[in-house]
């Protein structure tokens, strides 16, 4: 069974990691392909890109001037603890204890549009780049041509019962291309009561996907069915709602 979530825009390569243990991501080369196309970018067609502001537009161009290989942990950060946002708040990965990281280095995989697939552990340098950005590359016209089947091939090989948990938002699973991936996709959605029904609210249900990930890696569940026990922050599992392998999680108070 593999969870795969969204990468987050904040990044946090300030604080010292937690752990020194690391890997490397599978997809370097790739990466230095994209990173190659982007030095040659000017902060002004950065910002129309990615529709950035100026002063964002010059720190992301300084990003990728400075993006240089071999990674270590001089000039990178393990993945899991350098992206920061609301997922992540719920992930809140700097309290794992090392069963923890072992399991979700197991368990585990954030979808990049820069790095493809990391594993929780491998090293990234600071990077803006969203899988849906239209970036011209030598594969077609956006990130998901650059990427191809890629991902989902990856993906495949390592789904050793077929079971694939669906924590990332639309626009990075469709990276993996599901209409052709050979899994089981088990999608939770996370609702909340609000002005007289339960609805999805963007902030909470990022919030919500890093939660229950971090329920998954801490009671290291490997069969689907017990996800449907989750109960942080107040969420409960409501068959009536679900439909299929989309389960609906909802919660009356925030």
């Amino acid at each position: 069974m593999l969870i795969v979530i969204s990468p987050a825009k904040t990044l946090d390569f300030d604080s010292a990691p937690v752990i020194s243990e690391h890997s490397q991501p599978r997809f370097l080369a790739q990466s230095q392909q994209l990173i190659d196309d982007l030095k040659k970018l000017s902060a002004a067609e950065i910002a129309s890109l990615m529709k950035l502001s100026d002063k964002l537009a010059g720190l992301n161009m300084a990003r990728f001037q400075t993006w240089l290989r071999p990674f270590d942990l001089s000039n990178a950060k393990q993945a899991i603890l350098a992206f920061k946002g609301d997922v992540y708040t719920g992930l809140d990965a700097d309290t794992l204890d090392k069963k923890g990281f072992e399991f979700a280095q197991q368990h585990l995989r954030i979808l990049s549009g820069l790095y493809g697939l990391l594993k929780p552990l491998d090293l990234m340098q600071a990077y803006r780049l969203e899988m849906g950005t239209k970036f011209a590359n030598v594969n077609g016209a956006n990130l998901y041509q650059f990427w191809g089947s890629q991902l989902r091939e990856s993906i495949e090989m390592e789904l050793s019962d077929g079971v694939l948990i669906n924590l990332a938002s639309n626009e990075y699973f469709k990276a993996l291309q599901a209409n052709q991936l050979n899994a089981r996709i088990i999608t939770p959605i996370f609702k909340d009561w609000k002005n007289g029904q339960y609805k999805m609210i963007s902030f909470y249900a990022k919030k919500a996907r890093g939660l229950m990930s971090r329920y998954i890696i801490d009671r290291q569940i490997n069969t689907p069915e017990k996800i449907q026990k989750f109960d942080s922050d107040g969420y409960r599992f409501s068959p009536e709602m679900s439909q299929g392998d989309d389960w609906v999680f909802i919660r009356d108070h925030n």
